[in-house]
């Protein structure tokens, strides 16, 4: 079903008309300067939409609640743990809700890590519940940063890799990523570059002025253009909107938001006791309490559901009474559902792409869906074991000498250097081919090559191991200190599973 809606006036006195069923399978990118009308164009859209589509809006600002007085938009607040935020997304998504996600009151981290949350639960729903859903992130420069700014690496990696997901691979799951940025220059060009619509803006700055330009096949001489354009005024280009760079101006939206321009409004009337009224206290304030808010350090959400799943029930007397139809189980048989829950994390193909952190979070959340007794695994300790299960290790390597030695040689690296070096380790242990260079960077959670080769430039600098080629041109690693070496392999060959490696062999 084909689906027009009126965003406004193009040229000509025309209707500028924005086919949705397009949309969804193009996405769209908006920018302009602060002032510019992208809230008022974003508003148009969501307003002119509602019925056709389910909206997600992730709102820094808290300027798009008010969607839900005339349209029903439930309203999410952001101050929530990321597990809940996954389950809360991943509800919405299998009961097709529009809703406004506001992160107004949070730090930038915890924005992003918020918006990363939210928008990776809608990500990873069932294939079931993947309907449509128009997902609006204002402020997209916030979530999807061109460079690290002062934020913490683990936050920024968790929010850009959501932003990824959602414009790179959100279409087969009905996601379709509508973005607004202030500034070009400080959006992230892998999440920029996946927008097919643009509508673009005032623009001041040199950079930001040749990079719309670039996007909307004009002209650098034409760029100038973007200087004048008035508030409500944009170019639009894509499938979904014209097929040439088309002015068009925003039409009238029937909500508001909290916030406005400030207006500018005369002082009230000089007093002749103004300095009595500023510096003289009313007495009534000695009365008031004194409220000044001073948020909490944020904490980690991997230690608080840690507490959680080791924390009683209030009012419970005993700590050490087991809970109603929770029966104890042995230590042999609480690792093997461990051993369980993990293998089913580790087993998604996109798990080797996901930070521990969030791997973790998904751990602890699983491990409390099934009643799993007993405290949770700290996060160093998970972190080794996902290392030892990306090895790929059986069960009669991981009992020999060699490879107690390779676990203690282990330590010595890094924690995201770990799985790397126990699959290697692993492949000499057994006297199998090398790893290639894609198999080496999938450990890693990565797909540079470039990088997979640094990694054994490393380990060869710290004198962990020793790298050579054969007369064929390929590789072999050696480890010193074990005393063996892996069989020669193709560093070019491409990234299969161990098995099917073997079985190629």
């Amino acid at each position: 079903m084909q689906v027009g809606i009126d965003m406004g006036t193009a040229s000509g006195g025309t209707s500028a008309t924005l086919d949705i069923e397009e949309l969804l399978a193009t996405r769209l990118l908006v920018q302009g300067n602060s002032g510019s009308g992208k809230s008022h164009l974003l508003r148009r859209l969501l307003e002119q939409s509602a019925q056709w589509v389910q909206q997600c809006i992730i709102d820094p600002e808290g300027d798009f609640v008010t969607l839900a007085d005339k349209f029903g938009h439930v309203i999410v607040d952001g101050e929530r743990s990321e597990a809940e935020l996954t389950g809360i997304a991943n509800r919405i998504r299998q009961h097709r809700v529009s809703c406004v996600l506001t992160l107004e009151g949070l730090d930038v981290e915890q924005q992003m890590r918020a918006a990363a949350a939210f928008l990776n639960g809608m990500f990873d729903a069932d294939r079931e519940y993947w309907y449509p859903v128009l997902v609006v992130v204002d402020e997209a420069q916030m979530f999807a940063p061109s460079v690290a700014g002062d934020v913490s690496e683990d936050a920024r990696k968790m929010s850009l890799g959501a932003m990824t997901n959602l414009m790179c691979r959100g279409r087969k799951r009905g996601l379709a990523g509508v973005i607004a940025t202030q500034r070009l220059a400080k959006l992230a060009k892998n999440v920029a570059a996946e927008a097919s619509n643009f509508l673009m803006g005032r623009t001041f700055l040199d950079i930001d002025m040749a990079r719309a330009a670039d996007l909307l096949g004009m002209d650098r001489r034409q760029a100038e253009m973007f200087r004048d354009l008035k508030r409500g005024n944009f170019v639009a280009l894509g499938p979904a909107l014209s097929r040439r760079p088309l002015p068009i101006t925003i039409g009238t939206v029937e909500t508001s938001a909290r916030s406005s321009s400030p207006k500018l409004m005369p002082l009230p009337d000089a007093k002749p006791d103004v300095e009595d009224l500023i510096f003289t206290p009313d007495p009534e304030e000695f009365l008031r309490p004194v409220t000044r808010r001073t948020p909490p350090a944020p904490r980690p959400t991997t230690d608080i559901l840690a507490e959680l799943s080791r924390s009683a029930p209030a009012g419970a007397t005993s700590v050490t009474e087991p809970r109603p139809g929770r029966a104890e189980i042995s230590k042999e048989d609480r690792e093997e559902r461990l051993g369980a829950v993990l293998s089913e994390i580790l087993d998604d193909p996109g798990s080797a792409f996901r930070t521990d952190s969030v791997l973790y979070q998904e751990f602890l959340v699983r491990l409390r869906m099934r009643r799993v007794p007993g405290p949770p695994l700290a996060l160093p300790d998970f972190r080794r074991r996902v290392a030892i299960s990306r090895s790929g290790v059986d069960v009669a390597t991981a009992e020999s000498d060699s490879w107690a030695t390779a676990l203690s040689l282990s330590s010595g690296v890094t924690d995201d250097l770990q799985g790397v070096f126990l699959m290697l380790a692993k492949a000499a242990i057994r006297g199998e081919p090398c790893p290639s260079d894609a198999r080496i960077a999938r450990a890693y959670g990565t797909h540079s090559a470039r990088r997979a080769r640094r990694l054994l430039s490393y380990f060869e600098e710290q004198g962990s191991v020793v790298v050579h080629t054969d007369f064929g041109g390929k590789r072999i690693v050696a480890f010193p200190d074990m005393d063996c070496q892996t069989a020669p392999g193709d560093p070019n060959a491409p990234d299969v599973a161990d098995g099917e490696q073997t079985a190629a062999e």
